[in-house]
Formats: structure tokens, C-alpha cells, sequence
């Protein structure tokens, strides 16, 4: 077989997610940008709140692009999940593009079927704010954070 079907994450659902991060951060009372892209790590939406911090709009999307391509959560882990020091997470983040990769939560796969169709990144909080920011937001749809299903 020479194709698949492939599923992908619609306009409506990357807005969904776009404004549930929101809310949840203006309920936490903090400044974020938040980055939505597709299974391929293309940009769909990118919103910065008016007080946010300019270096979050690279921030949320280089944690976005990252968890989609890993298909995980972002963490302070390897690719594969192993254990990184600080040479080897910067090393890391060289070897695949600084705007692709980063060890930094607060970035998490957007996963339908056990298929990644995308990521969102959150920036602006506590990292521990970012993820659980980002974890709801993709929930809101009604898809998942891991391709186990959670």
C-alpha cells in the first residue's frame, strides 16, 4: 500500500483549543502565548495576550512543534524518554533546530485515535502552569495527551 488516511486537526478544533488556554490562563492570572500546530509542525494559530512577553510567541511554538513531533509531552527527557543533563538537553536542542526542540513543559501532542494530529505550547507560567494549561486545553476536544489514551 502506497497511502494512508490520515487524520487532521481542523481550524475549529485548534480554535477550540486556542481559547480554552486562554481562559485557563486568565483564570491563573497570568500572561501567555499559546501555539497550535499540526501533525507536521506547521503553525495554525499563534495568540500573545496584550501584557505577555514577547519571547513567548517562539517559546509556545517551539514547545508545540516539539511535543507534536515527539508524540509526548514536552519534559526535560530525551526524544526517547531517557534522562537528559543540561549538555545533553542543550546538545540536543542544537542538533534538531533550536525552534524544533526543547526541554522546557508546557508543550503536549494533541492525539486523536492514537494518532498525533498536532501540539500546543503554552509559555508564560510556572512550567508546571504551562503544562496543566496545555493538558486541558487539548482535553477540551476531547482528545488525548499520549498515545495510550490519557
Amino acid at each position: 500500500m502506497y497511502t494512508a488516511s490520515a487524520k487532521r486537526l481542523t481550524n475549529a478544533g485548534a480554535r477550540k483549543i486556542l481559547e480554552t488556554a486562554m481562559e485557563k490562563a486568565r483564570e491563573a492570572g497570568i500572561q501567555v502565548a499559546v501555539a497550535i500546530v499540526d501533525g507536521g509542525g506547521n503553525l495554525l494559530l499563534l495568540e500573545r495576550m496584550d501584557t505577555a512577553r514577547f519571547h513567548l510567541v517562539h517559546s509556545s511554538t517551539t514547545k508545540a512543534k516539539c511535543c507534536a513531533s515527539n508524540k509526548r509531552p514536552t519534559t526535560s527527557k530525551g526524544a526517547v524518554a531517557q534522562p537528559l543533563d543540561v549538555a545533553h538537553a542543550l546538545g540536543l536542542a542544537l542538533a534538531a533546530g533550536p525552534e524544533n526542540w526543547t526541554a522546557m513543559e508546557g508543550g503536549c501532542p494533541i492525539i486523536v485515535d492514537g494518532e498525533c494530529v498536532g501540539g500546543v505550547g503554552v509559555s508564560g507560567g510556572s512550567w508546571d502552569m504551562d503544562a496543566r494549561i496545555a493538558e486541558e486545553a487539548v482535553k477540551s476536544i476531547g482528545a488525548a495527551v499520549s498515545i495510550d489514551g490519557k
